[in-house]
């Protein structure tokens, strides 16, 4: 019997004219913030406002690079590029949370500088903008808060927000203790405070998003027991030269080979190949397989091998 390799596949179709609207409207909402913050950190001299105000500029950027990655995952296959354009949401949200995590740091270095040396703030400028921050960053983060739940590049752009809605109720509250107490070295304290809960929130995200770029076998997925639920087949004597990895959040390949007991045909596999899909698609969300069928043949039988 010929060695032939079989592929199978389950397409996932999302809304991804919703989603770039949804984005766009975001984007300018965004750089009004920004706008409006940076004016008012420097008028009042807080820098937990152009701390937050930079943190919108992050979100803008972020939110770009995710309407772009956005675009181009609508791109059809080709030739030259027969996945077509299916990782440019995990780069972006590579990228995005790469970005969270030099500003967060940033933040931190300039909040210490100023903790030293607390200066006067115009308290009323502060509580304002953090109050139109608030409810500007809520509502977006409300808009793509469906969308964050299935897609990682969306998760990205979400976090930038939700973290800058946090960050503006931290500085209202910084705000009102200026105002009132005159506890001027908060404002370097919720800086810091910003800075740390943006670099927990950005180290999560790079993580997860570099080890679908790396190929990585999913967290969800053991190698033994996909294997073992395959060689439960019958026909199957071994499974051998593993991968299992994501292409993107909708999409679990596997490749394998496959050792056969008897010289079958192709047709005969072709029932087994459907009954494993199948077993692999409801156990471990697998939903794009590449099998080569082996008999007799004289290679390596390692479960991993390096190719």
């Amino acid at each position: 019997m010929k060695s032939n390799h079989t592929h199978t596949h389950v397409q996932n179709h999302d809304h991804s004219d919703l989603k770039g609207k949804k984005i766009l409207f975001t984007i300018g909402l965004n750089i009004i913030i920004t706008l409006a913050q940076a004016v008012g950190g420097m008028l009042s001299g807080s820098l937990a406002l152009l701390s937050d105000a930079l943190h919108n500029l992050t979100d803008v950027i972020s939110l770009i690079i995710s309407y772009i990655a956005n675009l181009f995952t609508k791109k059809e296959a080709s030739k030259a590029r027969t996945f077509g354009y299916k990782r440019a949401e995990i780069i972006a949200a590579f990228v995005n949370s790469a970005f969270l995590l030099i500003i967060a740091i940033y933040l931190i270095y300039e909040a210490i500088l100023r903790f030293y040396n607390p200066q006067e703030i115009e308290s009323n400028v502060v509580i304002w903008l953090a109050l139109l921050a608030i409810f500007a960053n809520g509502f977006s983060v409300l808009l793509l808060k469906s969308e964050a739940k299935e897609n990682m590049n969306m998760l990205s752009a979400y976090l930038h927000l939700f973290t800058d809605m946090a960050a503006s109720v931290a500085v209202l509250i910084g705000g009102l203790l200026m105002k009132y107490f005159h506890w001027f070295w908060v404002d370097s304290l919720l800086t810091i405070l910003i800075g740390l809960y943006l670099i927990f929130m950005g180290y999560d995200l790079l993580k997860k998003s570099f080890k679908i770029l790396m190929l990585f076998t999913p967290e969800h997925i053991s190698i033994e027991e996909v294997t073992l639920v395959i060689k439960k087949n019958y026909a199957i004597k071994n499974v051998h030269h593993v991968h299992v990895w994501e292409l993107n959040e909708n999409e679990v390949h596997i490749e394998a080979h496959i050792e056969l007991y008897n010289d079958i045909k192709v047709s005969e596999f072709d029932i087994i190949l459907e009954e494993i899909e199948q077993i692999l698609l409801q156990d471990f969300n697998i939903n794009h397989s590449n099998f080569q069928p082996e008999f007799k043949k004289n290679d390596p039988k390692n479960l991993i091998i390096q190719d």
